[in-house]
């Protein structure tokens, strides 16, 4: 089993910026697509990013294209997300996920929850006006 675990979530003004990480263990993830869901209170699970493997083209929501970028460090087998020009509305809860088979796959593929098995606990990010 791979574990992921979530980090760098927190209170932040609207226009600021911040990074979340993903830390997995068990496996190392350099080949499988991960990507960040969020879900704000009385919502359900949003897409926010996703990279499909190590040198794929990331891919993002249109809420978020601009904004956020998605990337990997496989030498500490992370994953980040970094969030510029906040806004209220990104206030969620944030949750990275991985495959648990590789698909190779591309493009909207991996917008769906249904592409991952692995799943974080995930971090609050809270996004004040």
């Amino acid at each position: 089993q791979v574990q992921l675990v979530e980090s760098g979530g927190g209170l932040v003004q609207a226009g600021g910026s911040l990074r979340l990480s993903c830390a997995a263990s068990g496996r190392t993830l350099s080949n499988y697509a991960m990507g960040w869901f969020r879900q704000a209170p009385g919502k359900g699970r949003e897409f926010v990013a996703a990279v499909p493997w190590t040198g794929a083209n990331p891919y993002y929501a249109d809420s978020v294209k601009g904004r956020f970028t998605i990337s990997r460090d496989n030498a500490k087998n992370t994953m980040y997300l970094q969030m510029n020009s906040l806004k209220p509305e990104d206030t969620a809860v944030y949750y990275c996920a991985a495959e648990a088979r590789r698909t190779y796959q591309r493009g909207s593929y991996y917008s769906t929850a249904a592409a991952y098995e692995y799943w974080g606990q995930g971090t609050h990010v809270t996004v004040s006006s």
